[in-house]
């Protein structure tokens, strides 16, 4: 059997697998975001209509699309540098010589991670809560009035933020400890022999070395906090006044609760397109940088 037969052959059952469960389902998605495919398609398929790039042109004349596509910016832009901060922060206190009992630590600050996260939500959603919220609680205590983090459009969204960065930053945390344990030592000895800082040794040797790790990371994180939902669906229900509907969120909606899943189908094509568009961005700006 010739080489390039015998990897087709091997490679043949793994490419089945992500044709039927991967390209089938998205190419029927895309057929699926062409016609107006509602409940009354669904009890009879001669109702069905095909649209063309309706539901896109649709969409884009949608305030409460607009309005949603902004909040998932904003949970984007303040979650991704917070989570990759407090990642990055918390993995070098685990690399620093002087911690101790660091596999305790590893393993509790991973916890979040695996933990369910409808569970998760539904504790911080009484944490937080106005009245009888442990949060509120602390804060009396203090002398400080109660807020209502969930109710006021202005506190909803950073809240939702906190969660996530709790719930997440425990993954990239591990990845950095990796990327932070595979840097030569020797480069930290002759730095401190130059008379070097550990600021100026965290500039110039920590982050330069871990910037393919930083740029994984980031691509990670940002294709990940593009898809909220489980979050403002649990906790708000993408109240108040519509401050936590995200994307994926809106896409919901439109359809299981108004079957509207043309529409629906067309939302997740054109989040796909914006999280290809921006990560592609960020690959562009790693090579150019030399992070890739």
């Amino acid at each position: 059997m010739k080489p390039t037969l015998a990897a087709w052959v091997f490679v043949a059952p793994a490419l089945i697998v992500l044709l039927v469960f991967f390209g089938l389902p998205v190419f029927s998605a895309l057929l699926l975001s062409l016609t107006d495919f509602d409940l009354y398609a669904l009890a009879d398929w001669r109702n069905l209509r095909f649209v063309g790039l309706g539901n896109y042109s649709e969409l884009l004349q949608m305030p409460i699309f607009w309005k949603s596509l902004g909040n998932t910016f904003y949970f984007v832009i303040v979650g991704v540098p917070l989570s990759i901060s407090v990642s990055l922060g918390a993995a070098l206190l685990l690399n620093a010589p002087a911690t101790r009992f660091r596999a305790f630590f590893r393993t509790a600050l991973f916890a979040p991670v695996v933990t369910t996260l409808v569970a998760v939500a539904v504790i911080w959603r009484y944490l937080f809560h106005t009245s009888y919220g442990l949060v509120n609680w602390a804060l009396g205590y203090l002398g400080i009035p109660a807020v209502d983090w969930l109710g006021d459009p202005h506190w909803a969204m950073p809240t939702i933020i906190l969660l996530a960065v709790w719930k997440n930053f425990g993954y990239n945390m591990v990845i950095f400890l990796a990327g932070l344990q595979a840097i030569p030592q020797d480069l930290y000895e002759a730095a401190r022999i130059d008379g070097a800082s550990r600021r100026r040794q965290f500039l110039h040797i920590t982050l330069p070395m871990l910037g393919p790790v930083l740029m994984v990371v980031g691509v990670i994180t940002v294709a990940g906090y593009f898809q909220l939902f489980a979050e403002p669906y649990v906790m708000t229900r993408g109240d108040p006044l519509q401050s936590t509907v995200s994307v994926l969120y809106f896409m919901f909606e439109e359809g299981f609760r108004w079957w509207n899943l043309g529409r629906a189908s067309a939302v997740a094509f054109l989040l796909f397109l914006i999280i290809l568009a921006v990560t592609a961005a960020m690959m562009r700006f790693g090579r150019r940088k030399g992070m890739v």
